[in-house]
């Protein structure tokens, strides 16, 4: 370690790793030190660029608390937690397909009684309906499923003030048929927060921030693997532009009138079932063995002369 150099010290730091005894953190060390030194020389950042960069994180992490994980939107917005996801959830034909959790979920939703209303003051009425089975098409009764949204105007209850605890959420459980129902608000697509590091981002790159209106669930039951998963409105105008890459084709549903309020507003209803594969051994994690030796990721590409952009906004 005494003669380090630009071609020496990534082996420098493999070897500082070699005695742990650990195989999934040695492995996962390995592979990101790999790819971050050749994320460094192909784009070859100069020290302010790097400081920025951690100047960006430590600021993302500054808009983390209880009620906002901003590290989860970041990672939601460069496309890792649907590779995440993918990777994690490869179901075999026919089962729901799954989708982002998004930073707004929050555990300990009351549970309420079949066919419940779930709140929420604005937008017409949905009534949504379906069943959960198994992939032979057995009904699956008791199956819990735990729901959430935003509101007409974009927000999740722990964002709104002057919404209740756990509004427009809530868990419910399936008959005997495996059916279930309940009434929420028509969903609204809507922006993801904006006013940290991840929306300053978003602007710079040029993107836009917009989710197309959706559903969340959780859907579980004895004995089978549960699907994190969302519903999405036919028709939206950001269905091929999620800022979160979480639409599946699968997964979205047409709202059909289904008659009105009193004061004549359309009501609608929505119809999905969900799809449960059995329970199974978690799929073993790839080893360095049999992905191939790691070390050629250091030579992705030619170190490139162009240089970042200065963020002098941190």
């Amino acid at each position: 370690m005494r003669n380090l150099t630009e071609a020496n010290v990534t082996d420098a730091v493999l070897a500082a790793h070699a005695g742990c005894s650990e195989a999934r953190l040695k492995q996962v060390l390995e592979s990101l030190v790999l790819h971050l030194h050749a994320f460094l020389r192909e784009v070859e950042p100069t020290p302010e660029e790097w400081l920025a960069g951690i100047r960006f994180l430590t600021e993302t992490g500054h808009m983390c608390d209880e009620n906002r994980q901003e590290f989860i939107l970041l990672s939601d917005t460069l496309g890792a937690t649907i590779l995440i996801d993918a990777i994690n959830n490869r179901r075999v034909p026919g089962a729901t397909e799954s989708s982002v959790l998004g930073p707004f979920y929050m555990d300990g939703a009351p549970e309420r009684p079949p066919g419940t209303d779930l709140g929420g003051s604005d937008g017409p009425h949905v009534r949504v309906a379906g069943r959960v089975r198994d992939v032979g098409g057995k009904p699956l009764a008791g199956a819990l499923l735990d729901v959430w949204q935003s509101s007409a105007t974009g927000l999740y209850h722990m964002q709104d003030e002057a919404a209740p605890p756990y509004d427009l959420c809530g868990r419910l459980r399936t008959d005997t048929e495996g059916r279930f129902s309940f009434t929420t608000r028509r969903p609204a697509s809507y922006s993801i927060p904006t006013d940290g590091p991840v929306g300053r981002l978003l602007r710079r790159v040029g993107r836009h921030p917009y989710r197309p209106a959706h559903i969340h669930f959780i859907v579980s039951a004895a004995n089978y693997t549960p699907v994190v998963t969302e519903l999405f409105t036919e028709g939206d105008q950001y269905l091929d532009s999620d800022a979160v890459f979480g639409v599946k084709a699968s997964l979205i549903v047409p709202l059909k009138e289904d008659g009105t309020e009193a004061d004549g507003t359309p009501c609608y209803r929505l119809e999905y079932d969900f799809v449960l594969e059995p329970e199974r051994a978690p799929a073993p994690r790839r080893t360095p063995s049999s992905v191939g030796p790691l070390e050629p990721a250091i030579h992705l590409r030619p170190s490139a002369p162009a240089r970042l952009e200065k963020d002098n906004a941190g």
